[in-house]
């Protein structure tokens, strides 16, 4: 999305500095007049460039920012959720093994009467 938002914003401010550039060379004026005119739209052209292209990096550091804090929270849920079903799976092995033992005293104890 950023990058054909640059593009779109690119394309836009060219036309706009193509465009007064023509008129400002079709106009009736005298050299000297016009290659002031010339460079004064240059020079806001590259002002609004410079502007457009600052709003631009930080919109970008602004999604990567939310990227990067969605990313975490979800391998931090991960990792919590990764972290109690290995209790529960330990737990249930205790559990089983508990009983295991419980029955081999028993098979014993039933050997020994």
């Amino acid at each position: 999305m950023s990058n054909r938002l640059g593009g779109t914003v690119l394309a836009v401010l060219a036309g706009v500095a193509v465009g007064a550039g023509l008129g400002i060379l079709f106009a009736p004026d005298e050299g000297k007049k016009t290659r002031k005119k010339i460079k004064k739209t240059f020079d806001e052209s590259k002002e609004d460039l410079e502007d457009k292209i600052d709003e631009l990096k930080k919109q970008v550091r602004s999604a990567v920012e939310k990227k990067k804090h969605d990313f975490e929270e979800g391998f931090e849920h991960f990792v919590n959720t990764s972290g109690k079903k290995r209790d529960e799976v330990i737990a249930t092995l205790e559990d089983k093994l508990a009983a295991l033992k419980k029955q081999a005293n028993d098979a014993a104890d039933n050997v020994k009467k």
